[in-house]
């Protein structure tokens, strides 16, 4: 005997792939420019990284979710286009992050590190800032950055008054 697919489950199951295949194609169509990018701390040691560029809002809104690795040497930066407290989280966001909130002119704000991956917590600036740097988890600790050390790339130099 052949078990019966209910009408309406078929139905249910065609609705959602037709609701998921906009979402999924929306997000595998954000994509990031790169660019170089370093960080100079209060010792002088620069330590030099790669980053993908979050610029616009549906790149700020992708950020690194969904994502599994992340080189070491690689990060995301945040430009918000303007100078104002600034609030992330980890929703969808597999790999465990370090956070640097950076003002205008280059100077690490606040750090946060270890940010807890799919956590829906908010991590706030505390202060105004322009951009968020984000790293691997223990790039902070193991690169000994600080706030008030200066990170420098075309991006943050062209945004100086």
């Amino acid at each position: 005997m052949r078990a019966r697919f209910p009408r309406f489950a078929g139905s249910a199951l065609v609705a959602l792939f037709l609701w998921l295949v906009p979402v999924c194609a929306s997000a595998a169509e954000v994509t990031f420019d790169t660019a170089p990018l370093q960080i100079i701390t209060a010792r002088g040691k620069v330590h030099r990284f790669t980053v993908e560029l979050a610029v616009d809002g549906d790149q700020r809104a992708q950020g690194l979710m969904n994502r599994r690795h992340m080189p070491r040497d690689r990060g995301m930066l945040f430009d918000f286009g303007e100078t104002r407290q600034v609030m992330m989280w980890m929703k969808n966001t597999y790999l465990p992050l370090d956070m640097l909130f950076i003002a205008r002119d280059g100077k690490v704000e606040t750090v946060r590190e270890n940010a807890v991956p799919l956590s829906e917590a908010i991590i706030a600036s505390h202060v105004p800032v322009a951009f968020v740097l984000e790293l691997n988890a223990g790039t902070v600790s193991r690169l000994g950055i600080a706030p008030g050390d200066i990170v420098d790339s075309q991006r943050i130099s062209g945004a100086k008054p």
